[in-house]
């Protein structure tokens, strides 16, 4: 049993040193009853559901929720360190900024632009970079390369700023990468990110997945997460 020191994350399970990142607590249960043999529930304090249960391979993996935006991403993510997490996948979702994207498609964050005030206190750059073998493993295994860009705020009232994100090279926008980036880089673990496109916004106008395609979506990141943290152990 991992110690219960930790002030948000309750364990009522063992943690996995390999931890898949959604967002949304519901996605996390999803997942981790497509991915997990006997998956237990690690935490539901604070509506944070996390499960572990035994991966494909025999091994533990844990699924954990992390809430939205960076502040609640942050605790998250550093207490499962302190838990003992030494490899965490963020399996999350963003909008597209460019033409050329499709919902429903998976990409892998090969570079994150953080503009979000959780990076920037964590004292952060402006560019963070994944884990290379994982990003490189997400990539081998279909997801299309892309700069995604982190912020804060997901109804943005600044007509100016995609067109600001644009020029600085942004494919996507999400809300939590650059910050799982910054604390995996201070802590000395590994990370990465695989995105699913569930918003069009190129044409200034937002076209938003189809609410029965959402759940496929997130099995299909869970799936692809999996089959990167796979690839890189063998």
């Amino acid at each position: 049993m991992t110690d219960p020191a930790t002030l948000h994350l309750r364990p009522a399970a063992p943690l996995a040193e390999r931890v898949l990142l959604p967002g949304d607590p519901h996605r996390a249960l999803t997942v981790a009853q497509a991915l997990l043999d006997e998956p237990r529930m690690f935490n539901h304090n604070r509506g944070l559901w996390g499960y572990t249960g035994t991966a494909r391979d025999g091994e533990p993996l844990t699924v954990q929720a992390t809430g939205m935006g960076g502040p609640s991403a942050a605790i998250v993510v550093e207490e499962l360190i302190d838990l003992g997490a030494r490899t965490l996948l963020r399996i999350g979702t963003c909008g597209a900024l460019r033409a050329g994207f499709e919902l429903g498609e998976l990409l892998a964050a090969e570079s994150v632009i953080a503009t979000d005030g959780a990076s920037a206190a964590l004292g952060a750059g402006p560019r963070l970079t994944p884990d290379r073998a994982l990003t490189a493993a997400l990539t081998a295994g279909g997801a299309r390369p892309a700069t995604a860009l982190t912020t804060d705020l997901f109804y943005d009232p600044r007509a100016d700023a995609p067109e600001a994100w644009l020029r600085d090279g942004a494919d996507v926008v999400e809300m939590e990468a650059a910050t799982l980036l910054a604390i995996a880089g201070r802590r000395e673990v590994a990370a990465a990110v695989v995105l699913g496109v569930t918003d069009l916004l190129a044409t200034g106008e937002r076209e938003r997945i189809p609410s029965e395609d959402v759940e496929p979506l997130g099995l299909a990141l869970g799936e692809a997460g999996w089959a990167a943290l796979e690839r890189v152990a063998s």
